[in-house]
């Protein structure tokens, strides 16, 4: 990765020319009709593809402030799966996977990186491995992976974390449980928990809705990390639930091009938690090519400056 200077210097070059480039695309938002149900979907910026899949608690507003900046260099693509935030609840069996392939066919998408959160990394990973041809890279934020088993800790966990829900219907008091779980959000970062409090208060019903009718993929992902080919990025804060950090582990394990950073000062939503330090990781890890190559172009800019002026 480079240094701060030379991140500082191709990433301001990189926003200049694509803001050159692309001008300022306008935020447009819309909704996909899909087996009797409505998948919102908002998009924002212009160039290189970007989806971003929320967790299993929020929806899209979870990547607020991913939105504003990564739109600067790209084409930002983020949804309500079924049932979540403005997305309505399933009315037949679906499947996520060919949801969000049928969203990305309406967009014209044809190659992208995806940025999934928790349960949206797990269904990043089954999107790579069903449509590879659609994948450029992959970030994975305490992302967990289809097929492997969770502990009788965290399974106790999450039944106290719902046990206002379950037993008197308070979806308020359940949201209060998960915005304390330190697990969920570390008890420092009070911005984040605030943001979480918000989003959920604002949707409850992602709190009640149900996935009965969702659809497991045929052949669970951990029997076929080996296939992801993508570059891959996974970040996962310190202080996560042991599982989220042994799924973590799997994932890197099985993905030969994975590589996985450890946030500190964090738990489960680290983009929420550490925002300035997570899109940091994102930018460096998506640039690639496209960024050297904003750095290139601004050195050519600069000495042909130079030998105009005759300095």
């Amino acid at each position: 990765m480079p240094n701060d200077a030379s991140f500082r210097r191709w990433w301001l070059a990189w926003t200049l020319i694509a803001s050159c480039v692309t001008g300022c695309a306008k935020a447009e938002t819309g909704f996909l009709e899909i087996d009797g149900s409505k998948l919102f979907y908002e998009t924002a910026g212009a160039g290189p593809a970007m989806v971003f899949i929320h967790d299993g608690h929020m929806h899209s507003a979870s990547w607020d402030a991913q939105w504003e900046y990564f739109s600067k260099t790209h084409r930002l693509i983020r949804y309500d799966r079924k049932g979540y935030g403005r997305s309505t609840p399933a009315a037949a069996h679906y499947s996520n996977v060919e949801d969000l392939h049928a969203l990305l066919t309406q967009l014209r998408v044809t190659n992208a990186v995806f940025v999934g959160c928790s349960a949206g990394g797990r269904l990043a990973i089954d999107f790579a491995l069903e449509h590879p041809a659609l994948m450029r890279r992959l970030v994975l934020v305490g992302a967990v992976v289809s097929g492997l088993d969770f502990s009788e800790h965290f399974h106790r966990r999450v039944r106290e974390g719902f046990r206002p829900l379950r037993e008197k219907r308070d979806v308020g008091a359940a949201i209060t449980n998960w915005m304390n779980d330190p697990w969920l959000i570390a008890p420092t970062n009070h911005a984040a928990r605030k943001q979480f409090r918000d989003i959920m208060t604002a949707s409850p019903h992602n709190m009640t809705r149900t996935s009965q009718y969702s659809r497991s993929p045929s052949r669970p992902a951990i029997g076929r990390l080996v296939e992801v080919r993508v570059p891959t990025l996974i970040i996962v804060g310190e202080s996560d639930i042991p599982d989220v950090h042994a799924h973590c582990g799997a994932i890197q394990a099985g993905v030969a091009t994975a590589q996985r950073i450890v946030v500190s000062g964090a738990s489960h939503f680290v983009h929420l938690e550490r925002p300035v330090e997570f899109n940091r990781l994102v930018v460096r890890f998506v640039g690639g090519e496209g960024a050297r190559r904003a750095g290139e172009v601004a050195e050519e800019h600069f000495k042909s400056e130079v030998e105009h002026n005759g300095n």
